[in-house]
């Protein structure tokens, strides 16, 4: 998109230049919108739910045989691809973004405690990482609703286009929708946000000019790696292998009932197998008589063997981790199961860097309009801050251990923040120094402080 740069540049926008840049938008829309349905397993989503059975008229010249087989097409839909998804988003954001500010300045901490609440920023962030994770990047716009507040609100990157050297900055942004029937494409510069309307056919008409009250584009994106690569496309036709050969599997077990019955010996006309049908009895007279189905030998062992192999390699390149693994089940490590987290993590410390880089550019957007109303510094978005935290069962016994030993060597605000139970570390020091002024250096033990205190009416 940056060739599209140097002409909004020169020109500005118009009505044709919209159409050429959304047309050339179009195939990375289908991409993402084909992962989102995909991840929401709907119809047209996953390859297997388009597979059809082979058709088989009939063999031989008179077309008189005829195939039982192709009546069964099991279509079993494995969605690692969610799995894949749902994993990372739960590791990286079951804990919410904490947002810091400079603690001498009260009035930025009270004015980002009312903008997180008012926002529900800890949904709106863990929807915006999922959808990252899905499609690639996410988008999120800035704007002020009618009651003059700074809000945000996700916006389906299929209907994002991003124009600059990064997303999370862009110098244009293009929104294009479909409302009640109605096409729409918005475009947002760092001053004004443009609505175009489409006429008919391909051609946009421009319908009026906002100013944003924004110093900066406040349409960005939140990119999930460099590449701006989902989280499963690499392994795709790997989940589509593994749809493909549970499906098959299961349509043999289930042609066993359509399988021939060979009469060896025996005759059969119409009356007999109708009473065979009715009955379930087979008489044989003969010692060579025999009756027995035609079926395939299925190699159960190659079959599973070729199942586990293909799990391994969709999570091995996906960079995710099965937490049914009975190595998961309490008998494991703090150290072993770091280790086997590795690749987990080191993919959300990519997406970290990036989410970091999205939410101070956010920020920015948004201190240049409360420069104007509440009288902060443009330049005070630098004096928030973030902290991930990742959601792990808590493992006591070796986050007490690990930190016991630190005790002295760090700050007491770095040890408290690396067990994983502290949610709220300035709350915790502040809890521990009450403590300290109301038992002193020994905590009396509940029984004796129960007690000495005095009983009031």
């Amino acid at each position: 998109m940056l060739k599209f740069k140097k002409q909004i540049d020169e020109n500005g926008i118009n009505e044709e230049l919209i159409q050429e840049i959304i047309s050339a938008h179009s195939t990375e829309r289908d991409r993402m919108k084909n992962l989102y349905q995909r991840y929401k397993a709907d119809e047209n989503g996953p390859k297997i739910f388009k597979r059809s059975a082979a058709a088989y008229d009939g063999f031989g010249k008179s077309n008189a045989v005829k195939r039982l087989d192709d009546k069964v097409n099991n279509r079993l839909n494995n969605s690692f691809d969610a799995d894949i998804v749902d994993t990372k988003v739960g590791y990286m954001f079951g804990h919410p973004i904490s947002y810091e500010a400079d603690k001498e300045n009260q009035s930025l901490k009270t004015v980002l405690e009312e903008f997180i609440l008012r926002n529900s920023v800890a949904d709106a962030d863990s929807e915006c990482g999922k959808m990252a994770a899905i499609c690639g990047y996410s988008a999120r716009l800035v704007y002020i609703d009618t009651d003059g507040f700074e809000r945000i609100k996700n916006i389906e990157p299929w209907e994002t286009i991003f124009i600059g050297e990064e997303i999370h900055e862009p110098d244009y942004s293009i929104r294009y929708y479909t409302l009640n029937g109605q096409t729409y494409a918005e475009f947002y510069d760092d001053s004004y946000v443009y609505l175009f309307s489409k006429r008919g056919g391909n051609t946009y008409d421009l319908v009026e000019i906002e100013d944003h009250l924004f110093e900066h584009n406040p349409l960005f994106g939140i990119a999930n790696n460099k590449e701006m690569k989902a989280d499963a496309e690499k392994v795709l036709a790997l989940i589509d292998a593994y749809d493909r050969t549970m499906s098959d599997e299961s349509n043999e077990i289930e042609q066993y009932r359509l399988a021939y019955l060979i009469l060896k010996g025996i005759g059969a006309d119409e009356d007999t197998l109708a009473e065979m049908k009715e009955s379930g009895i087979l008489e044989m007279f003969e010692k060579d008589d025999d009756a027995r189905y035609l079926t395939k030998d299925i190699n159960d062992q190659m079959i599973e063997n070729h199942l586990d192999r293909l799990e391994e390699n969709i999570l091995r390149f996906a960079k995710s981790v099965n937490f049914s693994d009975e190595s998961f089940g309490g008998t494991i490590t703090g150290p072993g199961a770091r280790y086997k987290l590795i690749a987990l993590e080191n993919k959300c410390i990519t997406m970290e860097r990036k989410f970091s880089a999205a939410l101070r550019y956010q920020f920015k957007v948004l201190f240049s309009a409360w420069a104007k109303r509440r009288g902060f510094a443009k330049e005070d978005y630098l004096k928030v801050w973030f902290g991930f935290k990742r959601n792990l069962p808590p493992m006591l016994l070796d986050e007490a251990q690990s930190t016991a030993q630190l005790k002295g060597n760090i700050s007491e605000r770095t040890r408290l923040s690396l067990l994983t139970f502290v949610d709220d570390v300035d709350y915790e020091i502040q809890e521990m120094e009450n403590d300290l002024q109301r038992f002193g250096e020994r905590l009396p033990d509940l029984e004796e402080d129960e007690e000495d205190e005095p009983v009031t009416d």
